[in-house]
C-alpha cells in the first residue's frame, strides 16, 4: 500500500515538475543538485507512448548532452533506458530549446572520463555506485544535424 502511494506522489510530482518545466522554458526545474535538467521524450518500448523524464545533464568536449542512468542506485536501470535502448532516436528539451538527439551509452574509456566529470559537478552521484552491484551508464545524447 504505502509503495503503492509513494508510486502514485510521485507520478503527480513528476508531470507537475515537468509542465512547470515546459510553460517556463526551463527557468523553474531547471537546475538540480548542481546539473542542469533537460526533459528526455522516449517512445515505450512495450506501450509505444510518448514518455518524459526531467534529468540531469551536463555537455561533453563536443557540445553533446550527457545524461546518467543511476536510477538513484537502484539495481535496476531506469524505464527510460531501456526506452532510449529500443529506440535510441529520441527527442530532449533544453530549457525553451527542442532538439532530436541519438543516443550512444558511453564505452569503457570514455564512460570513466565522463563519470569523473560527473562527480567533480555533483559529487552525490559517486553514493550510487556504493548503493548497486549494477554499472551505472552513461548516455551521450548527440544533437541531429538540422
Amino acid at each position: 500500500m504505502a509503495r503503492s502511494f509513494f508510486r502514485s506522489f510521485m507520478k503527480i510530482f513528476m508531470a507537475f515538475g515537468i509542465y512547470l518545466y515546459k510553460i517556463s522554458g526551463g527557468r523553474i526545474g531547471g537546475r538540480l543538485s548542481g546539473l542542469n535538467v533537460l526533459l528526455l521524450t522516449t517512445t515505450g518500448r512495450k506501450s509505444g507512448k510518448q514518455r518524459t523524464t526531467p534529468l540531469g545533464y551536463f555537455r561533453d568536449e563536443e557540445g553533446s548532452y550527457v545524461i546518467i542512468g543511476s536510477n538513484a542506485g537502484f539495481s535496476t536501470h531506469p524505464a527510460w533506458f531501456h526506452n532510449l535502448m529500443g529506440k535510441p532516436q529520441v527527442s530532449i528539451q533544453v530549457k525553451d530549446k527542442e532538439l532530436e538527439v541519438n543516443a550512444e551509452v558511453a564505452g569503457p574509456d570514455k564512460r570513466n572520463q565522463l563519470w569523473s566529470r560527473l562527480v567533480e559537478l555533483a559529487p552525490f552521484y559517486d553514493n550510487y555506485t556504493k548503493k548497486t552491484s549494477r554499472e551505472i551508464p552513461v548516455v551521450i545524447l548527440h544533437p541531429v544535424p538540422i
